[in-house]
């Protein structure tokens, strides 16, 4: 049997998402105005297809309690779906996860022989399951996580309006586990929904949630500043300009994803970003709008090639061989114009690591002529990856995810995240 403890938006999805499955599930929610609502068969917000799956379900499979006591004790999982505002400065306000977590606990005995699953829903920051929430858990209740109660964290992805549909076809199940029975114990529970489940950390279960959310945010803010920008222009239809740039084949995966370009590497380059994004903000800024967005876009992109070259300056000593993997600033290509490879082999040469041996399938011969570095190039990859202890792989060639078995036993600096 389950428990929700939250009966807001998310709570009520989810308990009446697993009542509809076919499991016994208890709803508590200390607002006794809105459990007398959903008692007379009413959603308390507006939300499709709720009010009739409430009165389906009240009675039947799912049930509303006040006796905390109870349904504690006669449930497996139990899911916090209790509210987590912002703060002053920002941060979380996690005193109704605690709150919620030491009345629970006050009514499950130590020792796990009836091991039951505390499952956070409301979304909190990346750390906090296996942070503070965890360290009230073992420190505070004096309760061992992984003996005496599971942990872990199951974010959502309801979108109002459509929060039913969200919830009982997902597209995926992600469980953020502290421990690895509680991971097992809720892969168990979503299997029904055949739907692919991902068990991960519960940092990266916490992570995934907020990459989400802040994608969307930035994406909004994208739209809007390219608006001010048109405007500060003058003669754009920006109407039109949305509507047409929505046809791009790659919103719809042909013949590639723009799931490629939300994907973390050493940064964008070749001829077209580099020039047509600092000749956006040099008209914007001409026009008396400064983009911002647009002016971060570039900072982070030189920022994060200085970064990857100072971990490898870190973790390297400068007299070992260093392989770098791709000259390319893209796979498929033989372009080296703003290639990342260019900045960070110049951040190493700086820096004093002289040994540098390069391989690219096809742009070696650009990468030579184009900068005149004084490093050497390998005649292919196994000759490259025989001389190296360290390898840094800065393009997404297919070749190297294919002999990844030649870089046993090497330091791998993987900057495309391919292997």
């Amino acid at each position: 049997m389950i428990l929700t403890i939250g009966l807001g938006f998310v709570g009520l999805t989810t308990a009446l998402g697993f009542s509809h499955k076919g499991h016994k599930v208890y709803g508590y929610d200390i607002n006794s105005a809105r459990c007398d609502e959903l008692n007379a068969g009413r959603v308390p917000f507006t939300e499709a297809h709720l009010d009739d799956i409430l009165r389906k379900s009240l009675g039947t499979t799912f049930f509303l309690t006040d006796n905390l006591k109870e349904s504690v004790q006669n449930s497996r999982y139990i899911f916090l779906c209790v509210g987590t505002p912002s703060q002053a400065d920002g941060s979380t306000d996690l005193s109704y996860i605690f709150n919620a977590i030491r009345a629970i606990l006050s009514h499950i005995p130590k020792g796990g022989k009836d091991y039951k699953v505390l499952v956070i829903k409301s979304t909190i920051p990346p750390s906090s399951t296996d942070g503070p929430v965890r360290s009230f858990i073992e420190n505070i209740c004096h309760f061992r996580v992984g003996t005496d109660v599971g942990l872990a964290n199951n974010p959502e992805f309801l979108r109002e309006g459509y929060a039913w549909e969200d919830f009982i076809k997902p597209d995926r199940v992600v469980i953020g586990q502290v421990d690895e029975r509680s991971g097992r114990m809720l892969d168990d529970l979503y299997k029904s929904f055949n739907a692919p489940i991902f068990r991960v950390s519960a940092s990266t279960g916490e992570f995934i949630k907020y990459l989400s959310n802040t994608l969307l945010s930035t994406l909004i803010s994208f739209a809007n500043e390219m608006s001010m920008t048109s405007q500060a222009i003058g003669g754009i239809a920006i109407k039109d300009a949305f509507k047409i740039l929505h046809m791009d084949k790659r919103w719809f995966g042909k013949p590639a994803s723009m799931t490629s370009y939300v994907f973390p590497g050493c940064g964008y380059g070749g001829y077209c970003l580099p020039k047509d994004i600092s000749a956006m903000v040099s008209i914007s800024e001409k026009s008396g709008h400064v983009p911002e967005l647009l002016k971060a876009v570039i900072k982070t992109n030189g920022k994060i090639k200085n970064l990857m070259a100072d971990h490898v300056i870190k973790n390297v000593d400068p007299e070992d061989y260093v392989g770098i993997l791709g000259l390319a600033f893209k796979p498929n290509s033989d372009d080296v114009r703003d290639s990342p490879s260019k900045d960070i082999i110049q951040c190493l040469l700086a820096k004093g690591h002289k040994k540098i041996l390069a391989y690219d399938p096809m742009a070696m011969n650009n990468f030579k002529q184009e900068f005149k570095f004084p490093i050497e190039y390998a005649q292919d990859l196994p000759s490259c990856l025989q001389k190296v202890k360290n390898v840094l792989i800065l393009t997404g060639w297919k070749d190297f995810v294919e002999n990844r078995a030649l870089m046993a036993g090497k330091k791998i600096f993987d900057f495309r995240y391919i292997l």
